[in-house]
């Protein structure tokens, strides 16, 4: 269990850095992220290495038994660099270039600034490859940023679509350019779409795909140099959680495993909700655990800063995302610098460099994650449950939504909070996975779904297992296109339904849906509707307004051992989704450990041999839960005796060895879902 902070001794005084290392290490930590930004250190002029400030700090580290993570520079390019290679800077809409200052302003596509990122790349490779306490490598720093319009990158976005779609005829079929004159005759005539309001949706989806592929390609190229020339040091990257410009999947492809920063301290206290969806987005980009890179350290902000973290949250924030599968622990930043932008993105320590309570916090934070760091190896998420997290739906619902308040994120939000306050874990999946392993399956909201997954869906019911989809899904292709097919297309075996009309329900408006017995209350549709005929499908809820009376809002369909769920509607009520989702679980016969009272997270850790179960209390106020017998207290080390007590943001850490097989089987053919269906 590596515990640590993201250090910066470029921004201190020599005579500082032995008494950070002393303090570091009286707090329990282990490793340092260093170098994501000094690249100018390194190399002061083109060509000329310097890694003497970086092998001192390395040097004083290790003294105190701290490892060290090291970054490739390349977020933030060297005044000489953009100064002697001016197309190194990106190009804006407007055909201006990005000014030298900030981080992040480069062009990807330019040869100019790949090589000289892989020329520093492979020196520091060279260089750090045999350093003792250097243990692995962060590729750059948060990809994602800019966009560049320069000649160079519509030249390359120009050869990425030869390569993607072959022919100019099959070209112009994927964008659809028969409507409004747009056909392309030659390749050069393709342009950069430089607005998702008005340009052709193919094109604009294309547009991000590539700019994701320049990301990945770029990283790539570290990443082969890093391979060559440190095959003992792990490789990672800092994600950013919900982040939305890249394709996750692809970016993760290369490494080892994912890292990612975590910030949720902004507004008033509130449920993580968002904290823990992008840590299940995370461990599911490569099925496996991951690091937090950079742990919120106290107020964060540029220009303004965030609300403090209250005593208690930032232990709090670091166990929710090591219960949801974080394998290391960073927090960002040591001590709060006295320059630049983020003079107010604040660390463990102040400006004033004093260890006060935030550090201690962190450090109790380290000391209890070490002690239960043989209980959490070996450890992963156990999730019967998986929701489809899909890029390509994503941005095609950025660029044409449909309805106004339609958001890929906050679909999926709807129906992963309601699993959170159920208690039920979730693995979040690609659109092309394995779902055999699932009993239950959620895609809100897959509005690109190409035939081949389409199809993938419906095996996945017929073979025994649960589907939910909902409103807006299968509508596009795979380019964009819309299906010429009437909703919900290839999924119609599955769901055993047609949607004849649908409906946007702006502003103030909004209709009622009444529930059946099977299904029981009243509530409110909102922004959306589908209009509904089941097909072999069984109503569950439908409207009561006059105009659609005859149309349904909810079903579920029978479809050989397994059954397809649709919601035609967004619904206003929490409630809704929480019955929804406690049915769907009756109906897959998954069974929550316990059900947590309001504001506390259940997660839980699996091993071969026992699993962890994780209570985190994200109110200000105690909370009592009710636990089964054989339970221990893991953190205190003592039997627990029915019921655990967890103070405002308090965390209890229950461990229990695993049943067997043999007995498991058994209690699982003496449950019936309500529905009938054996489980």
């Amino acid at each position: 269990m590596y515990i640590g902070v993201d250090y910066y001794p470029e921004h201190w005084p020599r005579a500082r850095w032995a008494t950070d290392a002393r303090l570091m290490r009286k707090a329990g930590f282990t490793v340092v992220r260093l170098a994501e930004f000094n690249w100018v250190n390194m190399e002061p002029s083109e060509g000329v290495y310097d890694f003497s400030l970086l092998d001192e700090a390395l040097a004083l580290l290790a003294k105190h038994g701290i490892s060290a993570i090291l970054c490739t520079p390349t977020a933030i390019m060297p005044a000489w660099l953009a100064r002697a290679y001016p197309a190194t800077l990106a190009t804006q809409r407007d055909g201006t270039r990005l000014t030298w200052g900030v981080r992040k302003n480069n062009c990807f596509s330019n040869g100019t600034y790949r090589l000289l990122s892989k020329r520093i790349t492979r020196a520091m490779a060279r260089y750090f490859a045999d350093t003792p306490n250097v243990i692995g490598w962060q590729t750059d720093n948060e990809f994602g940023h800019p966009f560049c319009h320069c000649a160079t990158c519509r030249a390359a976005f120009q050869e990425w679509l030869r390569g993607r779609h072959g022919t100019l005829d099959e070209f112009n079929r994927a964008w659809g350019t028969h409507f409004w004159g747009q056909r392309i005759q030659e390749w050069a005539e393709i342009t950069i779409p430089d607005d998702a309001g008005s340009h052709n949706p193919s094109a604009c989806l294309d547009w991000q795909r590539f700019f994701s592929w320049l990301n990945v390609r770029f990283q790539h190229d570290q990443v082969r140099i890093l391979r060559d020339l440190c095959p003992r040091h792990f490789i990672t990257h800092n994600f950013m959680g919900l982040f939305k410009e890249l394709d996750y999947y692809a970016l993760a492809r290369d490494l080892d495993f994912v890292s990612w920063d975590n910030y949720p301290v902004w507004g008033a206290p509130e449920i993580r909700y968002d904290a823990a969806l992008a840590a299940d987005v995370m461990r599911g980009l490569k099925r496996r655990n991951f690091w937090i890179m950079e742990q919120t350290a106290g107020p964060c902000g540029w220009g303004v800063f965030s609300r403090n973290v209250r005593p208690g949250e930032l232990r709090n924030i670091a166990w929710q995302q090591c219960a949801h599968g974080a394998d290391g622990m960073v927090w960002f930043r040591w001590r709060t610098c006295t320059a630049g932008r983020e003079q107010y993105w604040h660390g463990l320590l102040g400006h004033d460099g004093r260890p006060l309570r935030r550090y201690k916090e962190a450090a109790q934070t380290a000391r209890e994650m070490h002690a239960l760091a043989p209980l959490l190896d070996g450890t992963t998420v156990a999730a019967d449950v998986a929701i489809v997290y899909d890029y390509d739906s994503l941005w095609a619902l950025r660029i044409q939504p449909g309805f106004a308040e339609n958001d890929y994120q906050k679909a999926i939000g709807r129906y992963y909070r309601a699993l959170f306050r159920a208690g039920v874990n979730v693995d979040i999946v690609p659109r092309d996975a394995d779902l055999s392993r699932y009993k239950l399956v959620l895609a809100p909201a897959l509005h690109v779904l190409p035939d081949d997954a389409a199809d993938r869906l419906v095996r996945y019911v017929r073979a025994g297992g649960i589907l939910l989809v909902d409103c807006r899904t299968a509508v596009k292709d795979g380019t964009n296109l819309c299906h010429p097919r009437t909703l919900p297309g290839l999924l119609t075996p599955a769901l055993g339904i047609a949607i004849e009309e649908y409906d946007a329900v702006p502003g103030t408006m909004n209709c009622a849906v009444q529930g059946t017995p099977a299904f029981p209350g009243t509530f409110t549709a909102v922004h959306y509707t589908d209009w509904v005929r089941p097909r072999g499908a069984t109503q569950l809820a439908g409207y009561t307004d006059w105009h659609i009376r005859k149309y349904a809002a909810l079903t579920r369909h029978a479809c050989g051992t397994g059954a397809g769920w649709y919601l035609g509607a967004v619904i206003k009520e929490d409630a809704f989704y929480d019955q929804l989702v406690r049915q769907l679980l009756d109906d897959a016969c998954v069974t929550a450990l316990l059900r947590p009272p309001a504001g506390v997270e259940l997660c839980v850790r699996r091993g071969a041999r026992h699993e962890l179960i994780f209570l985190v209390n994200h109110t200000e106020e105690p909370q009592t839960v009710a636990v089964p017998a054989g339970l221990r207290d893991a953190l205190r080390n003592r039997a627990c005796a029915g019921r655990v007590t967890l103070e405002r943001y308090g965390v209890v850490v229950l461990w229990r060895a695993r049943r067997s097989p043999v007995a498991k089987s058994k209690r699982a053919k003496e449950q019936t879902a309500p529905n009938g269906r054996t489980c």
